[in-house]
Order: C-alpha cells, then sequence, then structure tokens
C-alpha cells in the first residue's frame, strides 16, 4: 500500500506539458494527464471508474448464479472449490488509483469557488469507490490515504465508521453543488455521465447514500439515524428511469487507440473484427437461474442469455464435472450486449428504484409498504426496457401484474415478504452490468436463499464465501497495519452490515 499510495498522489499531480485531449490512447493513461486540468482528470477518472465496474467482477457474477464457466475449458480450481488466495479477484490497485484520480480533483479544486462543481462530483465519485473497497475488504485504509510522502504506511479505518463519513461526504457534495456560486465553472462534456447537469449529480449522490443507509439496516442501534437520514434525502430525489448512471466518453467499434469500445462489450462481447472474445466464450448461462426465470415465466431470460439454434435456453451448473459444451449452453445474451457503443453502468435506474422500494418498506424512506409497491413495479419495467423486452413497458406490466401471481414477482403476493421479492428482483436486473451489487446485497439479505455452492469436487466450506483476501501487496508494502487486521477467513471474516 505504501508504494501504491504515493505513487497515485504524486504521479497524478505532478505533470509535463503537452496534453491532448484523448480519451482512449493508453500510451498516455488518460487517468494521468500531463496538465492537471479538472475536466480531463475528471473524464478519465469517471471512464476509469465504468472500465472497473463493467469488467472486473465476473466472479460474483459465478457466485450469485449470473454465469458459470464454460465446459469447454479446464476447470480453475481456486474458482469452483472456493480455495483462492490473495493474489486472486483483486481490485485493490484499480480502485485506489482511480479514487486517487478523484482525491486530486478535490484537493486541487478546494478554495477556488469556480471549481466547486468539480469538487462535489469528485467527492460523490471518491465515495462510490470507498464503499466498493469496504464492500469487498471490510475495514481499509481511509483517512490517511492519499498522504504520500507524510504517510506511507496508512492505517486502517473501520469499514462502518468509513461508511459513517461518506455520508457526511455525500452531504457536503450537494451543499457544495446547491451552494456554487454563480460563476462556478459546468463541467460540460468532461462530465460523461450527466453531461454537467448538477441536479442529476445530486439525485445521484441522494441514490448513493440511500445504498449506505440501507446496507447498515441490521445494525438496529443506529436505525434510528438511519431513518433520519433517509427523511433528509427524500426532498432531493433519486436517479431514475430519467436519469440512470451511465458513462460514455464516446466509445467505438474500434482498437485504434487501445479501448474505445465500451469495456462490457470489450470484455465480454467481441472485437472489432466480430470475434468473440475469450470470455464471451468462457462465461456462459447458469441452470439456476434459468430455471429460476422460466419459474416466474420471465421473458428477460432470452434477453440475459442467447438463444440456442433450437429456441431453448440452457445452460450449465456451476462446478458441474460434466459441464455441456459451448455448442449446447448459452452465451451471455442481447439484452446485456447491445453494440461496442453502448453505455457503461454505473448504478442503473432499476437499482436505484428497487433501493427506494426497500428503504419504503423497511421505514427509511416514508411511504410505506404501500408506497413501495409502484416504485418496485417501476424497477422491474427499467429492467425489461433496458433489456430490450419486446413491448417492454406492457411485457413488464403483464408479468408483475401476472393471472398467476407469484412470490418475487408480483407485490401483492409477496406480502409479508416484500424485501425478499424486492432483492430477488434486484438480482435479475443486477445480472451482468454489476455483479458486484448482486453479490453484495445477498451477502446483506441472504436473497435469493436458496442459492446453490458449486458442485465441483473438494470444494471448501458450506457456504458461498463472504469475502476475498487482502492483496499481497499489503503484507509486502504495509505489512504493520495490514497484519492488525487478523487472520481473515474467506468464510467467516464478514463486510460489518454482512448477514
Amino acid at each position: 500500500m505504501k508504494k501504491l499510495l504515493y505513487i497515485v498522489f504524486l504521479s497524478i499531480a505532478v505533470g509535463v506539458a503537452g496534453c491532448k485531449k484523448d480519451y482512449f490512447n493508453l500510451d498516455e493513461n488518460p487517468n494521468l494527464p500531463s496538465v492537471s486540468t479538472p475536466g480531463l482528470l475528471l473524464t478519465g477518472a469517471l471512464k476509469g471508474t465504468a472500465q472497473i465496474i463493467n469488467t472486473n467482477f465476473s466472479t460474483y457474477g459465478v457466485w450469485v448464479s449470473h454465469y458459470t464457466p464454460s465446459g469447454n475449458y479446464v476447470p480453475n480450481a481456486s474458482l469452483f472449490t472456493y480455495n483462492f488466495t490473495n493474489a486472486d479477484y483483486q481490485v485493490w490497485a484499480p480502485l485506489y488509483l482511480n479514487a486517487g484520480n478523484y482525491d486530486v480533483i478535490e484537493k486541487n479544486s478546494t478554495g477556488d469557488p469556480k471549481l466547486a462543481n468539480f469538487k462535489a462530483i469528485a467527492s460523490i465519485m471518491k465515495a462510490y469507490d470507498f464503499q466498493a473497497l469496504v464492500d469487498i475488504y471490510n475495514n481499509v485504509p481511509y483517512s490517511q490515504a492519499f498522504k504520500g510522502i507524510d504517510n506511507i504506511s496508512p492505517a486502517y479505518d473501520k469499514g462502518e465508521m468509513i461508511y459513517d463519513d461518506l455520508v457526511k461526504k455525500l452531504d457536503s457534495a450537494i451543499v457544495t453543488i446547491k451552494t456554487a456560486d454563480v460563476t462556478a465553472q459546468k463541467p460540460g462534456t468532461s462530465d460523461i455521465m450527466f453531461q454537467g447537469n448538477m441536479t442529476k449529480w445530486i439525485k445521484f449522490a441522494n441514490t448513493l447514500k440511500l445504498r449506505l443507509l440501507l446496507r447498515q439496516w441490521n445494525l438496529t442501534a443506529k436505525r434510528p439515524a438511519l431513518i433520519a437520514a433517509g427523511a433528509a434525502t427524500e426532498a432531493e430525489g433519486y436517479i431514475d428511469e430519467s436519469a440512470s448512471g451511465e458513462v460514455n466518453p464516446g466509445y467505438a467499434n474500434s482498437d485504434s487507440k487501445n479501448g474505445q469500445q465500451s469495456p462490457y462489450w470489450a470484455n465480454f462481447g467481441f472485437d472489432q473484427s466480430n470475434n468473440a472474445t475469450s470470455n464471451h466464450e468462457y462465461f456462459r448461462a447458469n441452470t439456476y437461474t434459468i430455471d429460476k426465470l422460466n419459474s416466474y415465466k420471465d421473458p428477460r431470460v432470452r434477453r440475459l442469455y442467447d438463444s440456442l439454434p433450437d429456441g431453448t435456453v440452457k445452460g450449465n451448473f456451476f462446478g458441474d464435472p460434466n459441464a455441456r459444451s459451448n455448442a449446447t449452453t448459452s452465451a451471455i445474451g442481447p439484452g446485456l450486449l447491445k453494440s461496442a457503443t453502448q453505455n457503461a453502468v454505473i448504478l442503473s435506474a432499476s437499482e436505484s428504484l428497487f433501493l427506494q422500494a426497500e428503504a419504503k418498506v423497511v421505514g427509511v424512506l416514508s411511504g410505506g409498504v404501500a408506497g413501495a409497491k409502484d416504485v418496485y413495479e417501476r424497477g422491474i419495467t427499467a429492467s425489461f426496457v433496458v433489456l430490450g423486452v419486446p413491448d417492454a413497458v406492457n411485457a413488464a406490466k403483464s408479468y408483475y401484474q401476472s393471472d398467476e401471481p407469484k412470490a418475487n414477482v408480483n407485490f401483492t403476493a409477496s406480502a409479508g415478504k416484500e424485501v425478499e421479492a424486492i432483492i430477488t428482483q434486484k438480482w435479475i436486473a443486477l445480472t451482468g452490468y454489476n455483479s458486484l451489487e448482486a453479490y453484495n446485497e445477498q451477502r446483506r439479505t441472504g436473497f435469493p436463499s436458496d442459492l446453490p455452492l458449486s458442485k465441483a469436487a473438494g470444494v471448501l466450506g458450506s457456504t458461498l464465501p463472504s469475502r476475498i483476501f487482502y492483496p499481497s501487496s499489503e503484507y509486502q508494502q504495509n505489512a504493520a497495519n495490514v497484519a492488525k487486521e487478523g487472520t481473515i477467513d474467506r468464510f467467516t471474516s464478514k463486510i460489518f452490515w454482512a448477514k
């Protein structure tokens, strides 16, 4: 960690002349422009966030049964048996580098009223990154991070304390936006998420804050404070169907600058010559999810997964020693893989709507169960629309108002188990674009409650892994502080908010 944080701060803050506005050229890292203008830094940082969220969490997608490895490949022992090491599934360095980019924007904008909007956006997105770090690792360096040579061995902060401070940071960012001087610069096209619309940034910050509040709902002692905080944000609104949190710097079906394609497409889809990527071949449909969706008569199954020539959708069970070949299993479908120019999802409208629905059910927001029904159904509709289900709005209505009502689909039929229905529908809607959030919600709520374990021989434990390990770099570079976190167990060491 000492090397990482030192580099993150100094390499971004110190530049040389000659920067040009080329966000795709990886010979010149777009996150480290040679002239530290806030616009260039913001564009590169947002693009980096999109890259991380859309490409790094396929393992979690396997664990929550969104995907399963192909039968065409030799089984990956660490994945199939949960016997992974601290070198596996790491996103520590990318997240800290990305958060460091936002930290530089934040610091360089402080004290300049003309850069208030840039400071606010950077604060919001740094909170986004740190929530992900806590959700993956629990306790992490936070208060002492990004201090360069002043502290090259940062101490670890408790995850719960970080969460509390992130809520305060989001509140402060909202105030900064609302009180910005009339002369404050609008981010404009350098803001590749909301194009400088600061009202949408307030809603994004509120949505992120709501996610933070709900994730702590199992902490009974904090519930009065959580309800009060929820009430304070409700008037500001949240992102929804009209303002989903998606990034697009101008993705194109080209590799001429090593990375112009949308990250999800580039990672799980096809190259510019329409050749399937290795991940497109490796990740196939999961039988559990197919069966679940078919039992709900859910038309999204053919948008999430490709249909085979006979019109069926088929997959494998994770870890099945007799897994079928690609010729007889479905790949990632057209509702997820739309085009090389598709937006990269950071926080979707459907996720936001399901957050609001749950918040109403448990009392963080007003409206109760009755008020949650409409938002829940809008969340389903938003998912149908995004996935391109034919006649999406009417198809969604037919689905959640079915003459054969089913729990976890029809809200009324889910009476007494509304949270389970909401999380189940969120689990479906998060397929592909944000497997990390699906994994987080399963660990927090236990839903879906019947997710299967790997069928492979030699599987460790009797539950899904509760977390991954700290990276080996921390034991090499910040050994004294990481040692204070004790021995991490993949099954019993839990994020502070987990069941």
